[in-house]
């Protein structure tokens, strides 16, 4: 099942649930995580990009962060939903 670690294989999202329960049951919170690198790729993005094309990576980052919340819009209505469970009705049999 799960496999031991070693110190050069990256953390699984197991290890990262584990932690994070770990860290709420001692009333802290889990980590959050950090956004700052995935910006700073896609500010070098912007930068490194001809002037030519900056209207359209702009229209393309538009694009993925609408993309991005439809998708939470669509797991946040899901999680509202109540739990579809089947109507079952015992039957007697003569």
């Amino acid at each position: 099942m799960d496999e031991p670690r070693t110190e050069q294989s990256p953390p699984s999202w197991e290890d990262f649930v584990r932690e994070n329960d770990r860290r709420a049951g001692q009333g802290g919170r889990g980590p959050i995580p950090d956004f700052a690198p995935l910006i700073a790729i896609v500010e070098a993005l912007r930068r490194a990009i001809p002037h030519e094309l900056q209207e359209q990576f702009n229209a393309l980052q538009r694009e993925l962060l609408l993309t991005l919340r439809a998708l939470i819009d669509w797991y946040l209505e899901r999680l509202d939903k109540p739990e579809l469970t089947p109507q079952v009705e015992d039957i007697p049999i003569e």
